[in-house]
């Protein structure tokens, strides 16, 4: 567990590595401690020494004090993506050398609110430190460092406690989502879902629904999804209670696919295994819950995971398959492999029970998003402009990044069905990831809703397969925004 601390000043001595960045403009008098003529000219000697922007020296003293001396370039330059690049490669840095405690000092971008530096400099300096090795037997990696501490003048405690939180929820989403599908099943996140109950009984509450249930209540959209597999499916209802019990709730909808082999319309065996995180928007409602907890955030949440896996049997969903979902809407399953969106779909209906706020689902939906915006922004869709800004200023806030796609009428005769009401995929290989959020949409028409397809943003792919837990810190910002409106 690390110990997170905000200072007014540099303390070079009581720190086994101190980070001082600079930029061509920075002065360090005022913020320093001690402001000897020694250390003064000692800072300026190693300053000298970092002659372009990215160039570093490291001076290790016998008494084990050590300081880094980072150039961050010139200060009109200076901009929101090198400070998170150059803080990567900082804290890099200090788990390469093993460093236990450190203090941190970066210049201040005047764009921001010294709020944004400290969630900022916490939420990377935490990303950094995460390791997932529950399964290793040996070479465990593990993180060094358990305190840091951020020297930026004037910034709130309450600030840091928010991010402290945030990073509880963050981790617990990237742990889950990093856990392999024979160990997180539905019936795994289910129990994570109800401990998260008994560790917070005064504002959470969960229910979890089983195939009996399930039926009862005519979602058969999902249910077709779960037949193929042997796990049985659950349907995981969380509430959050932080305001008066009158007041509407924002519904948090998370994808829970546990593994997705594709059904019938199986996918290519390359890179299949990172399928386990297809249920990494289930995983983000847990945290995002989770942290709304620890914060006593003034809001009442409903979070809603309907989980299953996907699999090929001989008792699986076949390509022209009609269903009826819980809305009473019938769908033709065009392609087996689109099973997110009908799972979802009788999630969202269920969800007008609440009578809610406003309602965002979370789903690692679609390649096609990949394709759109890469690995670097989260797509999301709705057709509520409030909304919308709602989403955009929670991601400013976040530094979580997201792009709106359109969504307009016209992308719903992409799925029209000749035989049924709709299509589970479009027609053809246009606007995938629209006409994914179209047909969400024949499903939400009776309140405010917002789509986020996080299929390129929920974790790094290739040899380094690892979840990032985006995009829990939108959220919880997204939340706490309303909460406080």
């Amino acid at each position: 567990m690390i110990q997170y601390l905000l200072s007014n000043k540099i303390k070079l001595m009581d720190y086994e590595c101190v980070v001082l960045g600079f930029c061509d403009n920075t002065d360090f008098t005022s913020v320093l401690q001690s402001s000897a003529n020694t250390v003064i000219e000692q800072i300026n000697r190693l300053r000298k020494k970092c002659l372009a922007a990215g160039d570093w020296t490291f001076q290790s003293e016998s008494d084990h004090n050590s300081l880094l001396i980072f150039n961050c370039g010139n200060a009109s330059e200076f901009n929101e993506f090198l400070f998170n690049k150059y803080l990567t490669e900082i804290m890099q840095f200090l788990l390469k050398q093993k460093i236990k405690t450190t203090q941190i000092y970066l210049p201040l971008l005047p764009k921001y609110s010294t709020d944004w530096h400290v969630k900022q400099m916490l939420l990377k300096f935490d990303a950094q430190c995460y390791c997932f090795n529950e399964f290793k037997t040996q070479n465990k990696p593990t993180s060094s460092l358990k305190i840091g501490d951020f020297c930026i003048p004037n910034a709130s405690q309450k600030t840091l406690e928010f991010a402290i939180a945030s990073a509880s929820g963050i981790s617990l989403t990237r742990w889950l989502a990093d856990l392999p599908a024979n160990r997180c099943t539905p019936s795994f996140l289910a129990n994570t879902a109800m401990n998260l109950a008994n560790q917070h009984p005064s504002s959470i509450t969960t229910k979890v629904m089983y195939l009996d249930e399930i039926k009862q209540l005519g979602m058969g959209a999902f249910l077709a999804v779960a037949q193929g597999s042997n796990e049985p499916p659950c349907f995981i209802e969380l509430a959050y209670k932080g305001a008066a019990a009158g007041i509407a709730p924002v519904v948090l909808v998370g994808k829970g696919i546990t593994f997705d082999s594709g059904g019938i319309s199986i996918k290519p065996s390359l890179s299949m295994e990172e399928m386990k995180y297809d249920m990494a928007g289930a995983a983000s409602v847990l945290g995002v819950i989770k942290a709304c907890a620890l914060l006593k955030l003034p809001i009442n949440v409903i979070g809603l995971i309907p989980s299953t896996e996907n699999m090929p049997s001989g008792t699986a969903i076949k390509p022209g398959d009609v269903v009826t979902s819980m809305s009473g809407q019938t769908i033709e399953i065009v392609n087996t492999d689109a099973e997110g969106r009908l799972i979802l779909a009788d999630a969202l209906t269920y969800a007008e029970r609440y009578h809610p706020k406003f309602v965002v689902d979370l789903a690692t939906l679609t390649g096609a998003v990949v394709i759109a915006l890469g690995y670097v922004m989260t797509g999301f869709m709705t057709t509520d402009s409030e909304l919308a800004k709602l989403i955009t200023q929670a991601s400013c806030d976040s530094g979580d990044k997201v792009w709106q796609l359109p969504l307009d009428n016209g992308y719903n005769e992409l799925i029209e069905s000749t035989v049924a009401d709709v299509m589970n995929v479009g027609a053809d290989r246009s606007a995938g990831s629209i006409s994914a959020a179209a047909f969400l949409a024949l499903f939400a028409k009776k309140y405010r809703w917002a789509h986020f397809d996080i299929a390129g943003t929920a974790w790094i792919s290739g040899r380094k397969r690892q979840a990032t837990g985006r995009p829990v810190s939108l959220l919880i910002e997204l939340l706490a925004n309303v909460a406080q409106q």
